[in-house]
This record gives structure tokens, sequence and C-alpha cells, in this order.
């Protein structure tokens, strides 16, 4: 069969002889080999609009430049028990794996006058100022909260 995609759709193959999955990013129009199935799609990709985020578990490994890390039979490396957070962007595809734990959403909007109690569920540097978890802070307004 004939793999057709626009510009904005992606699928996910699975070869039967390795037993790797990899993603088809559109616009694509190919030839399904023999020992191939389609297990996924063909989906829209995800685009998160301006001023929105999303969350996406089980985010694949990047290296510095951005480029997915692949191992040596080239299957897509993840972070397993992860949470990645993606804001405004181009539209990307969901890797083999990846999870879209929560779809686009408006970031918080913190009125003047008003704050956010905000507490750490792990460790982590906060623009500078590291938080352990469990610490807990304020963030005052007027601004807009990223998480």
């Amino acid at each position: 069969s004939v793999i057709r995609l626009n510009p904005s759709q992606y699928v996910h193959i699975i070869d039967k002889n390795t037993n790797v999955t990899r993603v088809l990013i559109g616009p694509l129009t190919q030839a399904r080999q023999e020992h191939e199935i389609k297990v996924l799609g063909p989906e829209e990709m995800i685009l998160v609009p301006p001023r929105h985020y999303c969350i996406i578990q089980n985010p694949a490994k990047r290296d510095r430049t951005g480029h997915v890390l692949v191992d040596e039979k080239n299957q897509v490396l993840l972070a397993h028990g992860e949470d990645e957070i993606r804001y405004d962007g181009p539209p990307f595809p969901l890797y083999p794996g990846e999870v879209l734990r929560l779809p686009p959403e408006p970031l918080a909007i913190v009125q003047p006058q008003t704050a956010l109690r905000l507490v750490a569920l792990r460790d982590f540097d906060d623009r500078g100022t590291l938080r352990s978890a469990g610490d807990e802070w304020i963030f005052h307004g007027p601004a807009t909260y990223m998480p």
C-alpha cells in the first residue's frame, strides 16, 4: 500500500525485521515495504499556538542542536519517566513512546496584586535559583507564569 501524508501529518511505521518503529513526516508519498506495518496514523502534528504550552510524557532525547537521538538500530531514545514542557513553535510529531499528557493549554496570567503559590515536585534550577522537591515559593503578578 502507499502512504500519503500532507505537510502537517505523520505516521509510525514498524519494521518487522528489526522490530523498530520509525516516524515518517509529511509531505510524503511512499510505498510501504512488505516487512513494514503502519501502527499509527496518519496523525496531525501537534501545534502549540502562541502563549500556550503542552506537556509531553517520555520525551525523545535530543542533542545540543535539537536533533533526536537514536541508538545503533535507529530506534529513538526516550527519557522514560520524564515530562517535557513545550511552548509555541513549529508543529511537531510524537515519536514512538512519547505521550501527549496535556494538550495545548493557555499560559497562566497572574493579575496585579495576586500571586501563585508554587510547590516543587522535584529538584531543578529555576533560572539560577536551585529548588528542591517540596520547596514552596510565591510567583507575584502582574506576569505570565511559564511552568
